[in-house]
């Protein structure tokens, strides 16, 4: 075994542990509304973070808050330190607990997760789960702790997979983006040595040069790069050429290591409590729009002029962006570093797994991955806890390949090849390189690439899916049903605004109708829904 390989499987032995579950003491999930807060409250703490036993009680505990910000929304800047103080008072009035407190202490460790957005890129995915876009199930099941066992949801899975980073940032709070889960090919322990850490993947060991550069397509990305002095400081760059990269750089000195980020970072509880002190104004009025890399750690570290450049590149006029860079060169001057660095790399390694839900495409990709045999897909399959194709599933009457999955579910006849099937119940299932998710129906017909997902048919005729077809189906909270089309070739995001022909409304109109949905009721109705259909045959 290579050390990578070696690495990739130690990483995913510690995210599937179950004696020793690697978690966050204080999971926060950030979402769009108040019912999505109440639905990953129970969801979570009866799932990925819940624990039989604990050695720090009362933790693990799960709390999610709704970013009720002004229009346009806050950025991921503002909205992690908003999510943050809502997060506070929420352990206070419902826990009984000082969060601020028990961080700078370093005796806890939390995380963030950022789940509000549309998913447009997505769609029709989220609005079958009632625009609640980090619901959108994955053909993987898992037990609750009531004994149920359940599909796993993209943010599950993305809140399981982070936990690995849970023990080395006690005193520190994580924050993470969604949709995206990873298998860091590089050492996850580690001892945080700057007071903001962001993820990255570094390649090489020693900087590009201009072809290398060019060649990694790096000037399309959030670059950070890594000093070659012993205290490895790091700075941020975006989306320009090796040139200007260099010579914005220049404060760094020698550069060590360069790779594009991945957004996701880590912050100790003093610079937090800094940054909330700084923006006290914005976050009470719940006005401004910031983003951590372009307001918070570009002009952390990188000189004035260069920043003003960048700025200038994204269209900000040249004496807002001095204006901001003295803000933030104030707030950095009178921070006390206590003996840390500012702002370091946390790598990832150049042969970490990736696993992205947040397109379409991409999300049939890799949820058909687990059918193949190379080492991302036995790596895909043990963090999900597949030992073997068929599981907890009843198809006595069903042919199923030696390929294909078939995961929770109760099938009488048909036959299944080069497919993945999860939580179905049906008399009849044909499916040939398809995924059939959370379905109830008589009799099930799905082509190559085709996606059915969250049906409910209780007609003789069932569902009948053609090549490429995408089809889901959205439970409204009146009890009214709409099946949702659209094909694995259709980019949500471009077609957002369209009303496909093949149905009645566009995504964005369905968005609009289902915004403020009480997707815990939903979730209710459409089992009740399931139970129904399943008794009538």
């Amino acid at each position: 075994m290579t050390d990578t390989s070696a690495a990739l499987e130690s990483a995913v032995q510690a995210m599937t542990c179950t004696e020793s579950k690697s978690m966050y003491d204080v999971t926060i999930v950030c979402t769009t509304d108040d019912f999505q807060a109440e639905y990953w409250m129970n969801r979570l703490s009866a799932g990925v973070c819940s624990s039989s036993s604990s050695a720090n009680p009362p933790y693990p505990i799960v709390l999610a808050v709704s970013e009720d910000w002004a229009a346009g929304g806050a950025g991921n800047g503002l909205g992690t330190l908003y999510a943050y103080e809502k997060a506070c008072g929420l352990a206070q009035s419902k826990f009984g607990i000082d969060l601020a407190a028990a961080l700078k202490a370093g005796d806890i460790s939390a995380a963030l997760f950022h789940t509000a957005g549309k998913g447009t890129r997505m769609a029709p995915m989220p609005a079958s789960e009632n625009n609640n876009k980090p619901g959108v199930k994955l053909p993987f099941c898992h037990t609750l702790s009531d004994g149920s066992i359940a599909p796993i949801t993209v943010l599950e899975a993305v809140v399981k997979q982070t936990g690995v980073y849970a023990t080395c940032r006690k005193g520190r709070l994580s924050v993470y983006w969604g949709d995206q889960v990873f298998i860091p090919s590089a050492p996850f322990s580690y001892t945080p040595t700057h007071h903001v850490d962001i993820m990255c993947t570094l390649l090489g060991e020693t900087a590009p040069t201009a072809e290398e550069w060019e060649k990694e397509g790096l000037e399309k990305y959030g670059v950070i790069a890594v000093s070659k002095g012993e205290g490895k400081n790091a700075a941020q760059v975006e989306k320009v050429d090796h040139a200007t990269a260099t010579k914005m750089l220049k404060s760094l000195g020698d550069i060590g290591q360069v790779g594009p980020s991945l957004g996701s970072f880590s912050v100790s509880a003093g610079i937090l409590a800094a940054l909330c002190e700084e923006y006290k104004e914005e976050l009470t009025k719940k006005e401004g729009k910031f983003d951590t890399d372009p307001h918070f750690w570009m002009p952390f570290t990188l000189p004035v002029d260069d920043y003003v450049s960048l700025m200038s590149q994204k269209g900000q006029e040249e004496t807002v962006s001095q204006e901001h860079h003295a803000r933030m060169s104030k707030m950095k001057d009178s921070f006390d570093l206590g003996g840390m660095g500012l702002f370091g790399a946390v790598d990832v390694g150049s042969q970490a797994a990736w696993w992205d839900y947040g397109q379409l495409k991409k999300y049939a990709e890799y949820n058909m991955k687990m059918l193949e045999s190379d080492e991302n897909a036995t790596l895909l399959r043990k963090f999900h806890g597949v030992t073997s194709n068929i599981m907890n599933s009843s198809i006595e009457g069903v042919t199923v390949d030696d390929t294909s999955c078939v995961f929770a579910s109760s099938i009488k006849s048909g036959t299944i090849t080069k497919a993945v099937v999860a939580a179905v119940d049906a008399i009849s299932v044909e499916a040939e390189g398809a995924i059939v998710l959370n379905c109830t129906a008589k009799k099930i017909v799905a082509a190559k690439g085709a996606v059915l997902y969250n049906l409910i048919d209780d007609s003789d005729e069932g569902i009948i899916a053609k090549e490429g077809d995408v089809m889901v189906g959205v439970l409204h909270e009146d009890g009214e049903t709409t099946l949702l089309k659209s094909h694995v070739t259709i980019d949500g995001g471009k077609a957002w605004k369209k009303k496909l022909d093949i149905n009645d409304i566009s995504f964005e109109d369905m968005n609009k109708k289902l915004r403020d949905s009480n997707v815990v009721k939903i979730e209710e109705m459409r089992s009740a829904n399931q139970k129904k259909c399943k008794e009538s045959f």
